[in-house]
């Protein structure tokens, strides 16, 4: 038998074993099987990464920001060369389907195209002579050592929100990636290493909780970025800014789309489809929730069932819609909200359990389902399933569809499909999410606007990327300063004068 290879620690630009002898397998989701296996890091792992990372920062942070930027341009380019590479990885080891790994690529590629524009960002502002003599100008510089800590679901989108930026700005970089797809981490790095970074400016550690614990603890490591389900989140928050770190941590979601009678329902099927099943539902910004009006809610849950019956589930290398969950944990705990949903009244329209895949018959697979009567106090409602389970409420009307959204306790995306300006300015002034798209299904801001949600969907002042990004991962000096000129005495150079 053959042996299954080992994927290690990436720090100071080499792979490094490390200390534990810990391991987790990393699956094939497609075929169930186990295509290898990650180190899980220790604490003195985390300890040699930002030993590594604080050795470089001095050098890095004075490096001028025209270089930098040089190094984050190469980088780009060789991304959008590879890409196909890293696509095969995000799809052999998540399961996501090509086209939905190309798509994530892309958006990273965003990030990393807005870092580019860092010197920019990074000016700092002027004021001359507030009072006689004195002016006043502030400096925006790096933190020092900071830690990303990723979820599983977009391996390469997410850390790319945070590390082309962090390293744009001087800083340098620990990445703890999901055990669950960690190889996309170490192929970034090594392509950041090739674009000209120097060494240990940009590391990875893999690891699970007593990695993340290092990191979150450390007296070297000044921020932490994190996205993850809310309680992790707030675990991270409070862990983090408690020893002194700056902390963005973006939490979970239960995502609506109120859909009003006047909303032409092609569009909003085409969109609650797209929204509900990309990615096998496994996203902060996937809706799962539709908030339909009593008036057009069988037509639109006829539509919706319509264009499910033509989703093709399976291995995400053979063209397929769908691919499989992440885990065969996670997907017997996605499929357990079916019966749920049945045992609290609803009415299961489509019932994923039951689905021809393209696919190995050990795969990870749930396919597409449509959940429609859901009672709010369901945990078909409440719980953020985090899969392909697309859950109707019906409502009365506008109001009731606000409330709705507004009762929850997340606040990451929402969305409202109508043809009524007014309704739809009402909505967004008046919805308490901090993400919205009007008759947009996914509203994720551009790379120079910021992500992130409101309530217990963020944790902490920063969003992710755009300006706030560089402002996270910067710190503001002030200087006020006053020279005296000739005529207050001392040294003058100027020529003489004979009065």
């Amino acid at each position: 038998m053959t042996d299954i290879p080992v994927l290690d620690h990436w720090i100071d630009g080499a792979s490094v074993a490390g200390e534990s002898a810990r391991t987790a397998p990393v699956f094939d989701p497609a075929k169930g099987v186990v295509q290898k296996n990650v180190r899980l890091g220790t604490a003195a792992d985390v300890a040699t990464a930002v030993a590594a990372a604080l050795t470089a920062f001095p050098a890095w942070s004075d490096t001028s920001i025209g270089k930098r930027q040089q190094v984050i341009f190469a980088f780009r380019e060789l991304l959008g060369q590879r890409k196909s590479e890293l696509a095969e990885i995000l799809t052999a080891e998540h399961g996501k389907v090509l086209s939905d790994a190309a798509g994530e690529i892309a958006r990273g590629l965003e990030v990393v195209e807005f870092a580019t524009g860092i010197p920019q960002l990074l000016k700092g502002e002027y004021s001359e002579n507030v009072s006689t003599g004195v002016d006043v100008y502030s400096v925006r510089q790096p933190l020092g050592v900071v830690g990303v800590i990723s979820p599983f679901n977009f391996p390469a989108m997410v850390p790319m929100w945070f590390f082309p930026i962090a390293i744009a700005a001087g800083n340098t970089v620990v990445l703890k990636p999901s055990e669950k797809d960690p190889s996309a981490a170490n192929w970034m790095a090594a392509l950041m290493k090739e674009a000209g970074l120097p060494d240990g400016v940009f590391n990875v550690v893999h690891g699970d909780k007593e990695a993340v614990d290092a990191l979150l603890v450390h007296p070297d490591i000044a921020s932490i970025s994190f996205v993850g389900s809310t309680p992790i989140a707030h675990y991270i928050y409070e862990t983090a800014s408690a020893n002194g770190k700056r902390v963005q941590a973006l939490g979970g979601a239960k995502n609506h789309m109120l859909v009003l009678p006047d909303a032409d329902l092609d569009l909003t099927a085409d969109a609650a489809v797209n929204a509900g099943f990309g990615s096998a539902g496994e996203r902060c910004m996937a809706i799962s929730v539709v908030l339909a009006v009593d008036s057009v809610a069988d037509e639109l849950v006829a539509k919706v069932k319509e264009r499910m019956a033509t989703l093709r589930t399976g291995d995400g290398r053979r063209s397929c819609d769908m691919g499989p969950l992440i885990t065969r944990a996670h997907r017997d705990k996605v499929a357990t909200y079916i019966d749920v949903a049945a045992a609290d009244g609803a009415t299961v329209v489509v019932d994923g359990r039951v689905v021809e895949v393209d696919g190995d018959a050990s795969g990870f697979w749930l396919g597409p389902t449509l959940i429609d009567n859901v009672p709010t106090d369901s945990k078909v409602y409440t719980e953020e399933i985090f899969g392909p389970v697309l859950s109707i409420v019906r409502v009365a009307g506008y109001d009731e569809g606000l409330a709705i959204i507004n009762d929850s306790p997340y606040g990451n995306g929402t969305a409202i499909f109508t043809n009524d300006g007014g309704a739809a300015r009402r909505f967004q002034r008046e919805v308490q999410v901090g993400m919205i798209g009007i008759n947009v299904p996914i509203p994720v801001p551009v790379a120079y606007h910021s992500f992130g949600g409101w309530k217990a969907s963020l944790f902490g002042d920063a969003k992710a990327y755009g300006r706030q990004g560089v402002q996270f991962f910067t710190r503001e000096k002030a200087v006020t300063s006053r020279w005296l000129d000739p005529s207050h005495g001392g040294i003058n150079l100027g020529f003489p004068r004979s009065h």
